[in-house]
C-alpha cells in the first residue's frame, strides 16, 4: 500500500491513541498529510510528534484539538485544514466513547446523551463540514467512518455506544446514496475486538455495570491480545485509496470479508445490499412462516 495516498490531505479525528494514531501513521506510509484532531491537546501533540518522527520528506502533520460534537470546532478543524493545505480528500471519522455503563434507568441521563454526541452527531458534523471540500478533491473524495460491535448487535447495559453506532452506520448508506454520482465514496470499517483504552474502561467498569458475559470476554480479549490495530489501519488505507473507488455504502470488517479483494467484484458489489445493515425475516433463517 506503499505511497498510494501521495498528494492526498486527510484528517482522522480521535486521532491521539489507539487505532486514531495507528490509522494516521499508516496514512503518513501511505504518503498523506495530515490534520489530526482530539480533545485531549496534550496527548495530540504528543501523537503528532511521534508522526512527524517517522513522516516522510515533505510529508506535514497539523494538530488541532478539537471536539467533535461542537460545531465551531468542527468548522475550525476544517478551515485549518483547507488553509493548510488548500485541499481536503479523505476524512476518517474515528473519534468515539463508550459512554456509559449500566441499564438504561440508571445510567447518568447528561453522559448518555453526550456519547451520542460524540459518536453520532459528530460523525455528522464532521461529514456536512467536510463534503464541499471531498466534492472538489482531484478524483474521488472519500469518507471512512469507524463504527463497532454495537453497530450489528445489541449490547446491553451499554446502550448509548450500541444505539450511536448503528445509528452512524445507516447514516453511512444514507449519505452514500445522497452522494452517489457527485465523486464521494462513504465507506464504515468494523475493525475488530480491540485491546484499546476502550477495552480497558470495560474492564475497570467491572461486570456489574457491563454484564458478566460482555466483561468475561473482554478478560479473554486481553489475555489474547485482540485484533491487531494494523487490520482496521490498513483497511482504513485501502477505503481512502483510489483501489476502492466506487465502493460505497458498506460496512466492511477488517478482519472477516475479504476486502482486498473487493475492487474485482465491483459490479456484484454493486448490486447487492452485501455488507449492509438490513431486516433479517424468518425466510432468511430457514423458516417457513413469515415474510
Amino acid at each position: 500500500m506503499s505511497k498510494m495516498l501521495a498528494g492526498k490531505a486527510a484528517i482522522v479525528t480521535g486521532a491521539n491513541q489507539g487505532l486514531g494514531l495507528e490509522i494516521s501513521k499508516k496514512y503518513l506510509g501511505a504518503g498523506a498529510d495530515l490534520m489530526i484532531c482530539a480533545r485531549n491537546a496534550e496527548l495530540l501533540e504528543k501523537a503528532r510528534r511521534e508522526l512527524m518522527a517517522v513522516a516522510g520528506p515533505g510529508q506535514t502533520v497539523v494538530a488541532m484539538a478539537a471536539d467533535v460534537a461542537r460545531q465551531e470546532d468542527v468548522a475550525a478543524l476544517v478551515d485549518a485544514t483547507i488553509g493548510r493545505f488548500g485541499r481536503l480528500d479523505i476524512l476518517v471519522n474515528n473519534a468515539g466513547v463508550y459512554g456509559p455503563k449500566g441499564g438504561i434507568e440508571e445510567v447518568d441521563w447528561l453522559e448518555w446523551v453526550k456519547a451520542i454526541e460524540i459518536n453520532l452527531f459528530g460523525s455528522v458534523l464532521m461529514c456536512r463540514a467536510a463534503l464541499p471540500h471531498l466534492r472538489a478533491a482531484a478524483g474521488r473524495g472519500k469518507i471512512v467512518q469507524l463504527s463497532g460491535g454495537g453497530a450489528t448487535n445489541p449490547l446491553p447495559m451499554i446502550s448509548a455506544y450500541a444505539v450511536s453506532k448503528a445509528a452512524v452506520i445507516r447514516f453511512i448508506e444514507t449519505l452514500a446514496e445522497e452522494e452517489r454520482g457527485r465523486g464521494i465514496d462513504v465507506n464504515a470499517i468494523a475493525p475488530g475486538a480491540l485491546n484499546t483504552r476502550m477495552l480497558e474502561e470495560i474492564l475497570e467498569a467491572g461486570p456489574a455495570k457491563v454484564g458478566a458475559a460482555f466483561h468475561e470476554r473482554a478478560l479473554k480479549q486481553r489475555e489474547a491480545g485482540g485484533t491487531p490495530l494494523e487490520k482496521g489501519a490498513d483497511l482504513a488505507v485501502f477505503l481512502g485509496s483510489s483501489l476502492s473507488d466506487g465502493i460505497t455504502g458498506k460496512l466492511i470488517s477488517a478482519v472477516w470479508d475479504p476486502w482486498a479483494d473487493l475492487p474485482g467484484h465491483f459490479d456484484e458489489l454493486t448490486g447487492t445490499d452485501s455488507y449492509t445493515l438490513r431486516r433479517i425475516v424468518p425466510k432468511d433463517r430457514g423458516m417457513s412462516w413469515g415474510s
